[in-house]
């Protein structure tokens, strides 16, 4: 791919995720025509799309952003997990068009009012919403999580060649013991098995990250290092 797609950096910027730390990411070339399966062969090697951009950390001197995914087969539910889906269990899933939902927007507000305060996200309009969240080529649905007709998630996934990308997700803040974000993400594992799909991309994992901890919680999780996949608990100085 590499022979036939150029690659452009952009300008160093502050990291997003570590404080003190320059960032820089590549990009293919935006005269490139992008295509969902242009993209399954793109995530497989570590890229991530935010919006109709595909992208992928190329920082100067820091190689913490690794890509992640779960290999289906290698899942197994841990005692956590089981205990979550039996407490989820009377949530009900319906999958629907990437359009927007003024419904979503509200859990959105919220979600992010919660959780990224004073980050610049806490306060999203409409066309900052619609800007991250759709694509115009990817084929993305929306994967709606009610009780009792109450809307308590939203997982933003994408539809690629060998499986899905959970792309994004935001639930009810008022709800943390029911753990909607791992709710989330076992429910994309079941989505993927019934599709025959053999991965659940997650983005990307930084060890010292707090956020992005729960990642490395789900059994059969591979990392993108040295330009192949492999179990992340074979990576050297993995906890």
């Amino acid at each position: 791919m590499s022979n036939t797609i150029q690659f452009y950096q952009d300008s160093i910027h502050p990291c997003s995720y570590i404080d003190g730390h320059q960032a820089r990411n590549i990009y293919p070339d935006p005269h490139q025509l992008m295509t969902n399966l242009l993209y399954s062969h793109l995530i497989q090697q570590g890229f991530r799309r935010s919006s109709d951009l595909a992208y992928r950390p190329y920082c100067p001197t820091c190689q913490a952003c690794i890509p992640v995914r779960i290999n289906i087969k290698n899942f197994q539910p841990n005692r956590s997990q089981r205990r979550c889906l039996s407490n989820n269990k009377e949530i009900s899933l319906s999958l629907h068009a990437n359009e927007f939902n003024d419904q979503h927007f509200q859990l959105y507000g919220r979600y992010l009012a919660n959780r990224h305060i004073g980050g610049g996200m806490d306060d999203p309009t409409k066309q900052s919403y619609i800007n991250f969240l759709t694509s115009s080529w990817s084929e993305t649905q929306l994967i709606e999580f009610k009780y009792h007709d109450k809307l308590v998630a939203v997982a933003v996934t994408d539809f690629i060649a060998d499986g899905l990308s959970a792309f994004y997700t935001f639930f009810d803040p008022d709800l943390p013991k029911q753990s909607l974000g791992t709710f989330a993400i076992l429910q994309q594992i079941e989505l993927a098995k019934k599709h025959g799909f053999s991965q659940l991309y997650l983005g990307y994992w930084i060890k010292n990250c707090q956020k992005m901890q729960y990642k490395q919680n789900f059994s059969g999780v591979e990392a993108y290092v040295n330009q192949h996949w492999q179990p992340i608990n074979t990576l050297k100085n993995f906890e």
